[in-house]
């Protein structure tokens, strides 16, 4: 586990240091998604985050399905009875 003492400059700004953004994938202009969970600030690679999300959808979604298509069939539809 890596373990760092921060300091938050005037303007809010914190660096995260070098060893962490290279375990984490960061390369520089990396984007990171911010969170506050129970007051504590977490930082996430976007491509974790997105990786979280689409876990969490696919617990809600059949094997199989394809969403895009249901949806533009549904689109297709209603523009029929228009």
């Amino acid at each position: 586990m890596l373990r760092a003492n921060l300091t938050m400059a005037s303007n809010g700004r914190v660096v995260i240091p070098a060893q962490m953004r290279s375990a984490l994938g960061l390369a520089d202009g990396g984007k990171v998604v911010a969170r506050l969970v129970d007051g504590v600030v977490v930082l996430e690679p976007i491509e974790a985050a997105i990786r979280r999300a689409q876990a969490l959808v696919r617990r809600y979604v059949p094997e199989g399905a394809d969403l895009i298509e249901e949806l533009a069939a549904e689109r297709r539809a209603a523009a029929e009875h228009e």
